[in-house]
């Protein structure tokens, strides 16, 4: 079943059950997980992130996890190469690569192709990070309205992660990113793609971030956090943005309480789930003809997840090796 046109994905927002279903499928497909969470790369935020326990990375084989320091800014180009370099060799292994994640432009990189923009060097990238905690996202939207009107026109206002990329590449490479994006792609990977969407109701999802964060909590995020700060990192790193960090940053500061941390963690992470369950509805993972299903529903009852797990196993089966 493990042919070299074949792969997985298993897709769907924040604390949607997506690590204990990748976990299962590899278990039973002589699979491995591939990490596709923009911040699950991470070194530094094992827990804030949820990375898979060491127990589950001893079960099956687990790439793409905390293979980035702190202070190194990931890319989704970045990403797709070394998705792709693991994917080969796992088809050179006999095993089915499952690339289990909520970042949807991480998937849409393999399923659908990724432009290719040039690095804008060092010192672009510096300058957008020190004009952004300068001026703030708002005025450097302005000023990218001035000088490339086109890709700002697509950004919201105080998109700060997004109006730092198109300044950085508008200063580094001399051209706007939405100029770059209208250049040819490099290709979608060499496969088909069987591609799993979980998405389960908004109160079942609510209730699951809180419980993970409280268990955060327990297992020492605040230190995590506190270590994170030591190295002085500038706010603009992705790491320092993870959520959580800043929440907890503010406790260790003496300016917030922990108990409003929470609380102002957990809205959080509950508005970035409804935009990520949002976005996995409208763009489909995979070309005419690959398959892919939706389910809502991932009880944590261990019977009822069983019977769940072996529904989807069978639709994966089914799809991949259907003799």
């Amino acid at each position: 079943m493990n042919a070299p046109d074949n792969a997985v994905i298993v897709a769907g927002p924040t604390c949607s059950g997506k690590s204990a279903l990748a976990l299962h499928l590899a278990r039973q497909c002589c699979g491995v997980v591939i990490n596709a969470d923009s911040m699950q790369v991470y070194r530094d935020l094992h827990i804030l992130t949820a990375r898979p326990t060491g127990a589950d990375e001893a079960a099956v084989p687990h790439r793409l996890y905390g293979v980035l320091e702190a202070s190194q800014p990931g890319s989704v180009a970045w990403w797709r190469q070394q998705a792709l370099k693991i994917m080969q060799e796992c088809w050179a292994e006999g095993r089915l690569p499952i690339l289990c994640g909520g970042t949807g432009m991480y998937l849409r990189a393999l399923t659908d192709g990724l432009v290719e923009v040039p690095d804008p060097g060092d010192q672009a990238r510096h300058q957008a990070r020190a004009l952004l905690a300068d001026i703030g996202p708002e005025a450097l939207h302005e000023r990218l309205s001035q000088m490339d009107p086109e890709t700002a026109s697509r950004l919201k206002p105080n998109d700060s992660q997004r109006i730092a990329r198109a300044w950085e590449v508008r200063m580094g490479t001399g051209r706007g990113l939405a100029a770059w994006q209208r250049e040819p792609a490099l290709p979608a990977a060499p496969c088909r793609f069987v591609s799993v969407r979980l998405d389960p109701p908004r109160d079942e999802l609510r209730a699951a971030i809180a419980r993970r964060f409280d268990a955060m909590l327990e297992a020492g995020a605040c230190d995590e956090v506190a270590a994170l700060l030591a190295q002085n990192l500038p706010d603009t790193v992705p790491a320092m943005r993870a959520h959580g960090v800043p929440e907890l940053a503010r406790v260790l500061r003496g300016e917030s309480s922990l108990e409003e941390a929470r609380e102002t963690a957990v809205r959080a992470i509950g508005r970035y789930t409804r935009r990520q369950a949002t976005w996995f509805r409208h763009h489909r993972l995979g070309r005419e003809g690959d398959d892919m299903v939706s389910f809502h529903r991932m009880s944590e009852s261990t019977q009822l997840l069983k019977r769940e797990m072996q529904k989807i196993e069978n639709f994966i089966q089914n799809r991949i090796d259907p003799s």
